[in-house]
């Protein structure tokens, strides 16, 4: 198990236990968390813990380009009893995502340092959420970081009416395809995010994308410095 110093590294991947887990410690500054993202590991712990660094075996996904949304949601979006916005309400949604209940979850892992290192990624346009409002009350809504590789990768997502959280997560997948994303990387398995049509591959195939991804950011880059 490798503990995280105070230089900006982490092991390959490759490293991680069968459960995914790579690493231990460190802290959660902007350059580490956008190391990690783009290294393809994320944080993940509980308060009483360390920081716990994963790059689990295998990965929660949806590719923007193939991705259809189900008729009942398309009879939700047609019914327009929601209002939906991207960014105007950043820390409400991630407090709502650490209130919300969730069925056999004891707890919350969106500690205060959580809260606060997201918020950081926000102020610089590294994170964004996805507000949903029912008559001026905020009703569901999802975040995440958004890597600037054309991938975005999902945090938490809540939901206080009925569809709302899924409101959210097909709006964002409607503009990650017209803006031509690789992928929407959803983590872990749960029967909410398959429901949604999110799906397990493997990480080594997860690793090839995040790898494309990432020189087409460098590419992008050098342009941009000439």
């Amino acid at each position: 198990m490798y503990l995280v110093t105070q230089n900006l590294y982490f092991p390959p991947v490759e490293e991680a236990d069968k459960t995914g887990i790579l690493a231990l410690g460190g802290d959660l500054s902007v350059p580490r968390l956008l190391l990690a993202y783009r290294s393809g590991i994320f944080p993940w712990y509980n308060e009483d813990e360390p920081i716990i660094w994963w790059a689990p075996p295998k990965r929660m996904v949806v590719y923007p380009e193939h991705y259809s949304m189900h008729k009942s949601m398309r009879n939700v979006f047609n019914q327009h009893k929601y209002t939906v916005t991207f960014n105007k309400a950043f820390q409400q949604v991630i407090i709502a995502c650490k209130d919300i209940y969730r069925k056999d979850q004891q707890g919350t892992w969106i500690t205060q340092e959580i809260i606060e290192a997201y918020t950081r990624l926000y102020e610089l346009g590294l994170a964004r959420s996805v507000e949903v409002w029912k008559d001026d009350q905020l009703v569901g809504g999802l975040y995440g970081v958004d890597i600037g590789n054309g991938i975005f990768c999902g945090e938490s997502m809540f939901t206080k009416s009925s569809n709302a959280s899924k409101v959210a997560f097909y709006t964002l997948l409607q503009e990650l395809k017209e803006k031509n994303y690789l992928l929407l990387d959803c983590q872990v398995y749960n029967d909410h995010l398959a429901s949604l049509g999110a799906f397990e591959i493997p990480r080594a195939e997860f690793m090839q994308i995040l790898l494309k991804g990432n020189i087409s950011l460098r590419v992008k880059k050098l342009k941009q410095t000439k």
